[in-house]
């Protein structure tokens, strides 16, 4: 029940972010929400598709579709209020981030996937609402730029394989993993950590 709720908690903050996204695209009140819900579901909707889940999720448990229109409507009221969150919704979004990339790394493990499939399905679950965020709004792809976001999915899901293969008690290995992905994105937003870029060519 636990992950369940961490899970509600981090499409409430993938929903909240999809319509900071919309706020220089003069979308209406609905367009803003269908934004929210690619962004909250779209990697947990696709995850459930290639590993043969159906009924999908959010279809089976119709609290995921409410907590999204809620958490749209809470934003927007907010945005008419008051400035967005800056630093401190960043942080947030690192705890939804690996809230979704650990829970897809657990489904896949537990279907019995490899390693590879296991990393690809979490990192994938945990990046691709944002993804599809960006893309609808028009903007390159926060997990295609050199700022540290699918690493730290990564990171924590191999850090949660590598202690599973140690047969550490299953609820630890998974916060442990949690822990890491929220540490590396909190460092990443705090020292302004980046991957190398590609170097252009010398003209």
């Amino acid at each position: 029940m636990l992950l369940y709720y961490l899970d509600l908690a981090g499409v409430a903050v993938f929903a909240a972010s999809g319509v900071l996204a919309t706020r220089d695209r003069d979308l209406d009140l609905f367009g803003v929400i269908i934004v929210a819900t690619f962004t909250a579901i779209g990697g947990g909707t696709l995850r459930d598709l290639l590993l043969g889940h159906h009924p999908i999720f959010w279809v089976v448990n119709h609290w995921y579709l409410v907590t999204i229109v809620a958490s749209a409507l809470a934003t927007v009221v907010y945005l008419s209020l008051r400035p967005p969150p800056g630093v401190l919704f960043l942080v947030a979004d690192a705890f939804g981030l690996a809230i979704f990339a650990m829970s897809g790394a657990k489904l896949a493990l537990e279907a019995g996937h490899s390693p590879l499939i296991v990393i690809i399905m979490g990192t994938m679950t945990g990046v691709m609402g944002g993804m599809l965020r960006d893309m609808i709004t028009a903007r390159i792809p926060l997990v295609l730029q050199k700022e540290i976001y699918a690493t730290a999915a990564i990171t924590g899901i191999v850090t949660y394989l590598v202690l599973h293969a140690l047969q550490v008690p299953e609820t630890l290995a998974f916060s442990l993993g949690v822990v890491v992905v929220i540490g590396l994105r909190v460092l990443a937003i705090r020292w302004g950590l980046n991957l190398p870029s590609v170097p252009r060519a010398r003209r």
